[in-house]
């Protein structure tokens, strides 16, 4: 059989449009791809880790890299530009927004515990009141025998040895947040150090780690130690929490139950910042956690980037909340942020 010029020109035109069709396609989902870049806070850091695996099985072109820097170093990147997404748990303040050259929304994904951890061998429930916890981060007590502590624990045998505090070297919103409870409760704590993300503390014996890594270790291996980390890194690092006593006299140990407790009653605002400083009931000492996301990107496919990023950690990614003894954004909260989120994200 013989095949004339003009057929196998068609056939071989035919394959090489085919091809390029196929190649154009494989092209067209590279393009698509997009990586994320973010960082900022410590204290949700495992929770986003969970979120960048898991986003993968839905969105396969789809790329998150987080880094965990502490929540000023979040806010400072934001404002710089440096990242496609920052965290913190500690709400930006106005003057902070205004600095934002393509506007910024507040995006809150988590709540949770913060733990006061500590390393007394032979001491295995420790609780303290609210006289007694700020007085020890104001430098009033220095001593684990104090007579305020012991009060606090009767019967309990405390050992006569200073107190060496651990506190993180980086600017934190868990150190926000812890600080916020303290001067919640104590006008002496508030007139001398404050709700800080990173206050001048003025204790005796102070060991500094950076991020909740940082203070975990520390304390692991600092006998006679009190630090405070966000509780999944207590429980990671298999670290003694304190019971504290809330609004009710209740000394309550820190739990996923006991955070979901002090915050269903939280009422987010139109911006979603919310500052949670003495909880009326369950677990005294949590916060939020925000991602901050720009209102404008240098292109549209990293505008559609951030909102589908946004959109599956709000829907799917908070079935993971819990497994990592994080709290969950309320369904309603989560409507009213998608829809400020997609109408207002532009390229």
């Amino acid at each position: 059989m013989i095949f004339s010029t003009t057929i196998l020109n068609r056939l071989v035109t035919t394959s090489v449009v085919t091809s390029a069709i196929a190649f154009s396609q494989v092209f067209t989902a590279i393009a698509q791809a997009e990586t994320l870049n973010g960082a900022g806070a410590t204290f949700p850091a495992p929770l986003y880790e969970r979120y960048a695996r898991e986003v993968k099985k839905k969105h396969s072109d789809l790329k998150i890299n987080y880094q965990g820097i502490g929540s000023g170093g979040g806010i400072r990147q934001v404002i710089a530009g440096t990242v496609d997404f920052g965290g913190s748990d500690a709400a930006m303040k106005d003057d902070e927004m205004a600095k934002v050259k393509n506007g910024v929304i507040l995006v809150p994904t988590a709540g949770g515990a913060v733990s006061v951890v500590y390393n007394l061998p032979g001491v295995n429930s420790l609780k303290l009141s609210r006289s007694t916890l700020p007085a020890i981060y104001a430098g009033q007590i220095t001593n684990w025998n104090d007579a305020k502590i012991k009060a606090d624990n009767p019967g309990v045998n405390l050992p006569n040895q200073p107190i060496k505090f651990v506190v993180r070297a980086d600017g934190s919103g868990t150190t926000f947040i812890f600080t916020n409870h303290l001067s919640s409760i104590s006008p002496y704590f508030k007139g001398r150090i404050g709700a800080n993300t990173a206050p001048k503390w003025t204790l005796p014996n102070v060991l500094k780690g950076k991020g909740n890594p940082g203070v975990a270790a520390l304390v692991s291996r600092t006998t006679g130690s009190i630090g405070y980390v966000e509780y999944a890194y207590a429980n990671q690092n298999q670290l003694k929490s304190a019971l504290i006593q809330n609004k009710q006299g209740e000394f309550i140990a820190p739990s996923l139950q006991s955070a979901n407790t002090a915050l269903a009653t939280v009422t987010f605002p139109d911006n979603y910042r919310v500052f949670v400083g003495d909880p009326g009931q369950g677990y005294p000492i949590v916060g939020l956690t925000w991602m901050m996301i720009y209102k404008q990107y240098a292109n549209a496919s990293k505008a559609d980037a951030i909102k589908k990023w946004v959109n599956w950690v709000l829907t799917d990614g908070q079935q993971y909340n819990d497994d990592l003894n994080y709290t969950k954004i309320p369904s309603s909260v989560v409507s009213r942020v998608l829809q400020t989120v997609n109408s207002t994200v532009k390229p």
